[in-house]
């Protein structure tokens, strides 16, 4: 599936569009950065729809929303949308042929996609944050059409349930108390009365049930053509295409009603084409886990069949199925307990979550396995803890797969499983030192939670959440002690806090749908079926229970948050030593279930939709010669001072017009403390030295502010990005480090085919041609020239794979970081990501085998040296430089890295063969030289024995055309290349 976007770049939107707060979302929450990626996304295709193929005459904007319509198609099909997606009308489906024929026209019996182009979709994991998205995608309209870059939309958002809601309803609460301008929510059948009184203050927001909408009038059902709108809605669905037989007509009426408007769809599972061909953002359960932001995820063969009506096995079976669970969880949380040993508030303190289908039956699954949690807490474990043990290491040392990761496996510590003892368990799950009968604890006036302890210990260890406390418990309370509480709040809602003491969560499903929690380390699905309702809530538990947060507002693994430089590295370190930081036992979800096919069948279902898009991830290699040298790469840290502290800031880009209206304006508001008012959110921290220095900085034009060609049409944004400006913290230079996961793009290579069997084969074959060399030469002498010439002419350290008359090459090259390097010379190869697919990038590297293979090789005069191409959206090596496009720092990732040492001497050269003469071009050399060099001189670096220096080189179309004093940064061949090192 591809990315739509990926060709526009956010920070080359105008002003405008650019200048918004992706990250704020009340005080209590952030959006984490693949939610801002999708509100990105999003604002890029709306610029697309609304500027970029706007009709513009005589100065005037012309909405001309049809012709819109045809240009995006055309966008989408430039960008490989091939399947037909035209609507077919039949004349036998009356209400359907009806309801379309009324509002498009028809062509040959069919109404074309380009009518339903305006949309777009978010394909975003349960418990991923998509209510957090729509709401911020809310404030940027609003904001859009303030700054009229957009029609003035009404806004309307559409769920198939009331709890959701009701759960939007608290998310918007939330925004309004830290945002000043507030989103006015009204039920849709508001809407006459609203538009009538036109008095809203805010941002008006209507909302109605989905499944709620239709062509007829009833009491809750709501005849559609009564909020028609001419079809000028901007409709956001939240899970909306859930619905009953009349799916299709409702998925038409949504785009009926934002035919002239625009239609985002959300949802952790998408099945129509349409959906999926005009996906912004994708980011499901497989993406997540794939990409860092949640747990590992691994099904266990361990079944939990014992607990089946239809099969008969024997206590000791029940017995040992829960002891496995009862041990699995023990072993994380040995792990959590070191954790915290090295720094409090790390991780989360791990859960067995156990959901089962039946609470009340006479042989109600939840009773089962509760008895059996009863006399595991008595001590009855003698005869089977041992074999219990032994069968859950017999599969666990197999090393298993984790799912959505590509071979990655569960590594276990055998020492330390190994060493699990029944004191173990009672200490680490049962809060308790020794064995003892189970007490109950519950309130009076809330049935619904019943907490259990054991009479040895004062802390709880297991709570069972259900509807109402179940009947065969009710009718044994006799037998236990039982305890009433009176605390305000319940066991339940203090899970995630970190007094709570339970390790145990217990009930049926219905308690569910809508927790939020990182804690679940192990679950037990008990029955849980394989119907749709079924299919959907283990995705939705597995959704939710893989949520991961190593480090407070750290949503991400803890490698992964290491490689975005969130975390010190000693603390890494610490960490790392404990276990793998590839597979942390806190970091995974470990699942058990009844069958455990039809969970595999379930969860994996959404990697093999990824698949049948024809999107399959694979992995190239470390080449074995780099394993033997230190690559070295710089490292950054904030600086302690903004720029408004420093001696000669970098200059904020103006145009003349756009500095004359804000002169005036200036000029015209003499009162510091209405600017104070009117700019409060941009004047955090220093206000008044803020409006002083704009003040300061009319007089001073020359200073402060440089020609510049970007108008930005609004004053208030203008003055809101100079307040940004004045706020920007630059970056310095911190250290040097070891190369460990800074460069990753090479694990990540998407191929979208359907097979890719041929092209693994050729991968596998150029990466194992030294291997093959080094055999060969080891039969030197010992067969004959004969054989030996004829087995040399079939070695090859270069294949080539063609598709859709689209050709790559795959490229052994002895010197590269990673083998083997996959290149095209063809920009529009669209199969594969991640590979080096830009023309001058390629011929960078032809040109590099070229020198390579000289006499007079200057790469020769070095004790080693190694390159690697750098991807910047997937590697964490590169160089920081002000952008005033966003008006603040962003990274330059050049193409390529060198590593070259001879003696004492080290250098690291960022090489970008794409270097362009223009001013993006000279921002990125003034990044580089505030960093790497002092008074015009190179700073040398002391770093282990070496003397470091680190370089930029660029290679424009013309060096001719740069200017004198940046010269020396570019070079058009490779010796002058090499000279410039040297």
């Amino acid at each position: 599936m591809r990315d739509i976007t990926e060709d526009l770049r956010f920070e080359d939107l105008p002003a405008n569009w650019n200048s918004f707060d992706l990250e704020n979302f009340s005080k209590s929450k952030k959006l984490w950065d693949y939610q801002q990626e999708a509100v990105k996304n999003a604002i890029k295709v709306l610029w697309k729809y609304y500027e970029d193929f706007v009709d513009y005459r005589g100065g005037e904007r012309l909405e001309r929303n049809q012709e819109r319509k045809q240009n995006f198609f055309k966008w989408y099909k430039d960008n490989g949308l091939e399947e037909n997606l035209d609507i077919k009308l039949d004349k036998r489906k009356r209400s359907i042929y009806n309801l379309l024929t009324e509002y498009y026209p028809q062509e040959n019996s069919k109404i074309l996609y380009e009518h339903f182009i305006n949309r777009m979709c978010f394909w975003m994991a349960t418990g991923s944050g998509k209510t957090l998205v729509i709401i911020k995608l809310i404030q940027i309209l609003s904001e859009l059409i303030k700054r009229k870059e957009i029609p003035p939309y009404d806004i309307l958002v559409l769920t198939h349930r009331d709890d959701l809601i009701e759960q939007f309803k608290k998310l918007v609460d939330e925004f309004n108390r830290a945002n000043e301008a507030k989103i006015i929510l009204k039920e849709l059948k508001e809407y006459p009365e609203i538009k009538r009184q036109r008095t809203l203050f805010g941002i008006p927001v209507f909302y109605y049930r989905s499944d709620n909408l239709s062509d007829e009038q009833k009491e809750k059902i709501i005849d559609f053509r009564n909020y028609d709108n001419d079809g000028k809605w901007c409709i956001f669905l939240d899970e909306a295409h859930k619905g009953d037989k009349e799916e299709s007509k409702r998925q038409h009426i949504y785009s009926i009603l934002s035919r002239n408007g625009f239609l985002f769809n959300s949802s952790a599972t998408f099945i129509d084409p349409r959906d999926i061909i005009t996906c912004a953002y994708e980011f499901n359960l497989s993406s997540f886990i794939s990409k860092g932001y949640g747990k590992h995820i691994g099904i266990l063969k361990q079944e939990i069949r014992a607990f089946r009506d239809d099969e008969k096995y024997s206590d000791e079976d029940k017995q040992k199925i829960v002891l496995k669970s009862l041990i699995l969880l023990t072993y994380v949380k040995k792990f959590y307990g070191e954790t915290i040993k090295i720094q409090k508030g790390l991780y989360h303190n791990p859960l067995l979550l156990t959901l089962v289908n039946s609470v009340n039956t006479e042989d109600a699954d939840l009773k089962l396995f509760f008895r059996e949690l009863e006399k595991i807490g008595k001590g009855e474990v003698e005869e089977v803890f041992k074999s219990a043990l032994d069968e859950l290491w017999d599969e666990l040392k197999q090393e298993p797969e984790f799912m959505y990761e590509n071979g990655r496996k569960i590594k276990i510590d055998e020492a330390i499983f190994k060493g699990i003892t029944k004191e173990d368990v009672l200490n680490y799950v049962y809060n308790s030192k020794t064995s003892g009968e189970i007490e109950i604890s519950f309130r009076p006036s809330d049935k619904k939670q019943v907490a259990f302890k054991l009479t040895t210990t004062d802390k709880h260890f297991a709570l069972m959440k259900t509807g109402d406390m179940p009947k065969w418990l009710k009718e044994e309370l006799a037998r236990f002690n039982v305890n009433h509480r009176f605390e305000e709040e319940g066991f339940f809602e203090t899970l995630n806090s970190e007094k709570s003491e339970i390790n145990i969560l217990m009930g049926s499903r219905a308690f569910y749908e809508g927790w939020d929690s990182n804690r679940p380390n192990v679950i037990n699905f008990i029955n849980i079926g394989m119907g749709q309702d079924a299919k959907k809530f283990i995705l939705q538990s597995v959704g939710r229970g893989v949520r991961i947060e190593p480090i407070k507002n750290k949503r991400r693994r803890l490698l992964q948050v290491y490689n975005a430089k969130e975390i010190e590295e000693d603390l890494f370190n610490k960490v790392r030593d404990k276990a793998s930081p590839e597979a942390l036992p806190i970091e995974t979800l470990f699942i058990f279930g009844t069958n455990r096919k039809a969970l595999e069948t379930v969860i994996g279902r959404l990697e093999d939709e990824r698949k049948k898009k024809g999107e399959t991830q694979l992995s190239l290699f470390v080449n074995y010669e780099v394993k033997t040298h230190k690559l070295l790469v710089p490292i950054y840290k904030p600086a302690t001072y903004p720029f408004l502290k420093t001696e000669k800031p970098i200059k904020f880009e103006v145009s003349n017009k756009d500095f004359g209206i804000l002169n005036k304006f200036i000029e015209f508001i003499p009162d510091d403390r209405v600017l104070l008012m009117k700019y409060s959110e941009k004047l955090e921290g220093m206000p008044v030295e803020k409006i002083k220095a704009i003040r300061a900085s009319i007089t001073k034009k020359e200073d402060f502010y440089k020609p510049g060609e970007k108008s930005y049409k609004n004053l208030d944004v203008l003055i809101g990005r100079i307040f940004d400006y004045l706020s920007v913290v630059p970056e310095e230079f911190k250290d040097l480090k070891e190369l460990q996961e800074e460069i990753r793009h090479f694990k990540n290579i998407k191929v979208c085919l359907e097979d890719v069997s041929e092209i693994q084969k050729k991968i596998e074959k150029v990466k194992d041609y030294p291997s093959q060399i080094r055999e060969l030469q080891e039969q030197y002498g010992k067969i004959s020239p004969q054989e030996y010439t004829e087995r040399a002419k079939n070695l090859s350290g270069e294949e080539d794979f063609e598709s859709d008359h689209k050709k790559i090459k795959i490229k052994y090259i002895a010197n590269h970081y990673y083998i083997p390097l996959i290149l095209s010379l063809e920009e529009k190869v669209d199969y594969i990501k991640h590979i080096i697919k830009t023309q001058s990038e390629a011929r960078f590297i032809n040109d590099l085998e070229d020198h390579l293979t000289k006499g007079d090789n200057k790469f020769k005069e070095y004790d080693w040296w190694i390159f690697s191409k750098l991807d910047e959206s997937l590697d964490a090596v590169f160089i920081p430089y002000y952008n005033p496009n966003i008006n603040d720092f962003s990274n330059f990732f050049p193409d390529f890295i060198f590593w070259l040492k001879k003696g004492d001497d080290y250098f690291i050269v960022f090489v970008d063969p794409k270097g362009t003469e223009h001013a993006g071009a000279y921002r990125k050399i003034d990044g580089y030289k505030k960093l790497f060099e002092e008074n015009g001189k190179e700073r040398v670096f002391n770093h282990n024995g070496f003397k470091v220096k680190i370089k930029l080189l660029l290679r424009p179309e013309d060096i001719s055309k740069a200017p004198a004093e940046y010269r020396q940064y570019w070079f058009d061949n490779m010796e002058k290349m090499l000279d410039v090192i040297k």
